[in-house]
């Protein structure tokens, strides 16, 4: 769950509408940023930006819970599992708007530059992912693909996620 704009009592409501869908679903569900929020919310994880340190968030969540850090090399895929998270998201592998600032797309050739650093912590490849790119991101050995656009879409994300659940890998 990524939210930047809501606090307090407005994202505790957000989270909780959220939990209805995945749960309903069945997806593992992590917040951004927060690992306090995380815990609060019982989500199963905490996400954090390429910025934010692992170890200070499982030193706040502890050993079960997931922490996932963003990334944008191979160098610092190996640096996240190296700290201990417990996956890695990388990109932008494919151009998108909403990536842009972080560089040009990546490719596919970095990306498993990036799973091959991370030494068998899972990769999961985001940055103009849709269907038709799931293909490519597996076969350069990442574990899925994290998506945005394709879920929130015009017919809203309950509606999406039961749409393209099955072309981005099954639910």
């Amino acid at each position: 769950m990524r939210e930047k704009d809501l606090e307090g009592e407005a994202l505790l409501a957000l989270a909780a509408r959220c939990r209805t869908v995945f749960d309903r679903f069945r997806v593992q569900w992590v917040v951004n940023g927060s690992p306090e929020l995380a815990l609060k919310v019982a989500a199963c994880g905490v996400h954090l930006a390429s910025s934010l340190d692992v170890g200070a968030a499982r030193a706040v969540a502890g050993p079960a819970f997931l922490v996932g850090r963003s990334v944008h090399s191979p160098r610092a895929a190996g640096e996240a599992a190296r700290a201990g998270a417990d996956y890695i998201v990388f990109g932008p592998v494919f151009d998108t708007p909403s990536k842009r600032g972080f560089g040009p797309p990546l490719g596919a050739v970095l990306l498993q530059e990036a799973v091959a650093a991370a030494g068998g912590v899972p990769v999961y490849a985001i940055g103009g992912v849709g269907p038709e790119k799931v293909g490519a991101c597996l076969s350069a050995g990442a574990r899925g693909v994290a998506v945005m656009s394709p879920l929130m879409g015009e017919n809203g994300a309950e509606d999406n996620l039961a749409r393209y659940g099955h072309e981005l890998g099954g639910f």
